[in-house]
């Protein structure tokens, strides 16, 4: 249960002894047309930075996504994200994918952050595809085409996605997620020559 100890250091929770302890091999489910909810569920349209939701829970069922009681490893792999915002970088936040209740963390979902780096951990049980956008629905955050939060393409600004460096031209919520992957997200003038990372440096073994 690595991963989950280095979220209980970054957060200061502790996933209960059963969480901790139980079996790995929860169902997980991903949906990669889910990419945004069908439902009345708000996603935040405010500048960033962007919180975690209050409660996850929904977010997370928006996503395709079900809570599991423990990490399920069978298909383990890492993309990382930067969101850049007229040059400053947007933090990608730790507990991405987490249920907290009452100060713990007591549930996960096959997509989740330990920390802030901006490095998604993608953990299931089967090679389910997972998509960006389910990554942004759980956090609460839109995603679609020209709108991320409240960055929205218009008024001489533009919303651009690269993967590994290279432009991504659909719509940035149905990137799918593989393993050692550099997704950035960049938002500024429609003017401008971006400076994009094209990959990231993970750390050994992951």
């Amino acid at each position: 249960m690595r991963g989950l100890a280095r979220l209980a250091a970054v957060m200061c929770v502790m996933l209960p002894l059963a969480a901790c302890g139980g079996s790995s091999h929860s169902a997980t489910t991903g949906t990669p047309a889910g990419t945004q909810p069908t439902s009345s569920l708000a996603l935040s349209t405010a500048a960033p930075p962007w919180p975690l939701p209050a409660d996850a829970r929904p977010y997370i069922a928006a996503a395709g996504l079900q809570v599991q009681g423990a990490e399920t490893l069978t298909v383990h792999y890492h993309a990382h994200v930067d969101i850049i915002d007229k040059g400053g970088a947007v933090p990608v936040p730790a507990g991405i994918g987490f249920l907290i209740q009452n100060g713990q963390a007591t549930g996960i979902t096959s997509l989740h952050t330990h920390d802030a780096s901006g490095i998604v951990h993608v953990e299931s049980k089967t090679g389910t595809p997972f998509t960006l956008g389910q990554v942004f629905t759980e956090w609460g955050v839109r995603l679609m085409t020209g709108q991320m939060g409240g960055m929205v393409s218009g008024n001489g600004n533009v919303l651009r996605a690269y993967v590994n460096g290279t432009p991504f031209t659909g719509d940035p919520a149905a990137i799918v997620l593989r393993s050692h992957q550099e997704i950035a997200l960049w938002y500024g003038a429609a003017t401008a020559k971006p400076q994009i990372p094209t990959g990231y440096s993970f750390p050994a073994g992951d």
